[in-house]
């Protein structure tokens, strides 16, 4: 395992995160949507910056990015002891691989914006395909002028500082996004063996990351609850959902 960048803060039993793609914690912080420090009262938050992203190293190899190479990372860091994870959208993705490769790693699973997924992935991937093309030809920053162009969606058209970011570095970008068109979930006999409680968390009017990503792993999951905002404000009660299902 390469060696990721790793925060830890809060104190209690450990609760894992890992980021989406593109982003990194920095990232997310600077949106101001997800208050982690509204669970560091009762959890020892533990957030690393993914393989390629953020201040973790990376190599430009598009199979070190798929859902099921980050899954290794992910185990590398939740410890011997079976521990509680949250995943957002790609760290959704590695979370249920980890779960499924080893689940009694793990006592209780969040889900956040689970991205799209099954034939719904189709177009993200000429989307992922596409974006790498797209760097290598003219440079991440003509690519991010592109994305920042798109409009954001409705449900965070009263967040002033949602803005897309890549917290990527060039060079790793287009391995970072043919990874993410190179993979999919564990199927479905392979989600039912989790049985672990899962809360799912999704929000609307995000193509990115559509409310029947979440429909599909509530559905598929043996134990889990999902609850899907509609609004900014909603969304910011997600630390305190997540606190009380840990409870």
């Amino acid at each position: 395992m390469t060696d990721l960048f790793v925060e830890e803060f809060g104190t209690g039993p450990l609760l894992g995160y890992s980021h989406g793609i593109f982003f990194s914690p920095r990232v997310e912080d600077r949106l101001g949507l997800l208050d982690w420090s509204r669970l560091a009262g009762t959890r020892r938050i533990r957030r690393y910056h993914q393989r390629g992203h953020g201040l973790s190293p990376g190599e430009p190899d598009p199979e070190l990015y798929t859902w099921p190479r980050l899954a290794g990372d992910l185990l590398a860091l939740a410890g011997d002891e079976p521990v509680d994870w949250a995943g957002s959208s790609m760290g959704t993705g590695t979370l249920l691989w980890a779960a499924a490769r080893q689940p009694e790693r793990f006592r209780r699973l969040v889900l956040m914006i689970p991205p799209t997924v099954r034939d719904g992935r189709v177009a993200s991937r000429q989307a992922y395909e596409s974006g790498a093309a797209g760097v290598e030809a003219k440079g991440k920053n003509a690519w991010v002028a592109i994305m920042r162009g798109f409009p954001r969606p409705e449900i965070f058209a009263d967040v002033p500082a949602w803005e897309f970011d890549a917290d990527v570095p060039e060079p790793l970008l287009p391995a970072v996004m043919r990874g993410a068109a190179r993979t999919d979930l564990p199927g479905d006999e392979a989600l039912r063996a989790i049985t672990q409680p899962v809360l799912i968390l999704a929000w609307e009017t995000d193509p990115g990351h559509p409310v029947a990503s979440a429909e599909l792993l509530a559905k598929v999951l043996p134990d889990a609850r999902l609850h899907v905002s509609a609004t900014s404000a909603d969304v910011r009660t997600w630390p305190d959902r997540i606190g009380e299902f840990l409870a």
